[in-house]
């Protein structure tokens, strides 16, 4: 008998949750960060979601979020104009970088000294967070609202996806474009993977994989749905997606079968990313809750402890004693 699928659900936001970031492992395990409308950006435990804080400054609904990978540093974008630099371990706000614009997009370099940004004002910024006086290196090019731009090959070029139906790839140094891609449509999401080189782009029904520094395609897949969001496994065994039907698909990324679907939001899956040990994804919704899904289901891992072999639930009610 096949064990069900129990996911963890993390509330605490109060309008709908539209990104979210794992940092990497670090030694007191690692850390989840999620934007939500609400304005109030919260991290949490990454492996069981306990929450930790809420970051509390920004004075619009914050649209990306993003920590560095020894989970130091959080940055946050917003629609208050601003994206800000925050101490992920006590909570208070580093910097505050204004913009002319609605903000998107926010990114670290590997050593967390540059923040990379991305807006509705068409502009990349970079920022030195070491002279945070300093003005930031603009790349324009762009002739839409940019959602995401992020830092790749070892932050040597920035890869921009944007509503002008283009992905471009950036040389940091020259600020010029190195490879376009366009679409017949809006790209709804993208995710960088630096093991392999891999790009993930989701567009209307597609989930496409490209590899990043030549942007040739790998392999296309079709979901059933709109999807707005999708995460590569690290080991590259398989990939999860979520959109406008409410379900996070899981599909073998070698032959592209869907192997399971899940329901649990109560409305649409806006973004969902794999864990930095591959072993959990979360996923934020237009319900304004984040889920935790387990990779291997019936495994004992976080909150999760297998106790029948039919059946695995999370025992949150053991571990918050």
């Amino acid at each position: 008998m096949a064990m069900r699928q129990t996911p963890l659900t993390c509330s605490g936001h109060t309008r709908p949750v539209v990104d979210l970031a794992f940092s990497g492992i670090t030694p007191y395990g690692y850390f989840l960060i999620s934007a939500c409308k609400d304005g109030k950006p919260m991290l949490r435990q990454g492996d069981t979601g306990d929450w930790i804080g809420t970051f509390l400054g920004h004075k619009g609904a914050v649209w990306g979020a993003t920590l560095n990978n020894e989970a130091t540093k959080a940055a946050t974008a917003a629609a208050d104009f601003t994206a800000k630099v925050w101490d992920a371990v006590t909570g208070d706000e580093v910097l505050t970088l204004a913009h002319k614009h609605i903000v998107k997009s926010v990114n670290f370099t590997q050593d967390s000294s540059c923040l990379l940004t991305g807006g509705n004002d068409k502009i990349i910024r970079i920022y030195d967070l070491n002279k945070p006086e300093a003005e930031p290196q603009e790349i324009t090019g762009h002739t839409s609202a940019i959602k995401k731009a992020l830092w790749c090959n070892n932050d040597t070029q920035i890869l921009s996806a944007a509503d002008d139906k283009t992905v471009r790839l950036w040389d940091r140094n020259s600020t010029e474009v190195v490879k376009q891609l366009s679409f017949d449509m809006s790209v709804s999401s993208m995710e960088y993977i630096p093991d392999g080189e891999v790009l993930v782009i989701t567009y209307g029904k597609t989930i496409a994989f490209y590899n990043a520094l030549s942007l040739d395609m790998i392999k296309t897949v079709d979901a059933p749905a709109s999807i707005h969001s999708a995460s590569l496994h690290p080991d590259k065994d398989f990939f999860v997606a979520g959109g406008d039907d409410f379900k996070l698909y899981k599909f073998d990324y070698g032959t592209k079968e869907e192997l399971e679907s899940y329901k649990g939001h109560f409305g649409p899956v806006h973004c969902v990313r794999f864990s930095p040990d591959g072993e959990l994804y979360a996923s934020g919704s237009e319900d304004g809750t984040l889920r935790l899904w387990q990779t291997a289901v019936g495994k004992t891992y976080g909150l999760w402890k297998c106790v029948l072999p039919d059946k695995c639930v999370p025992f949150q009610i053991m571990s918050n004693q």
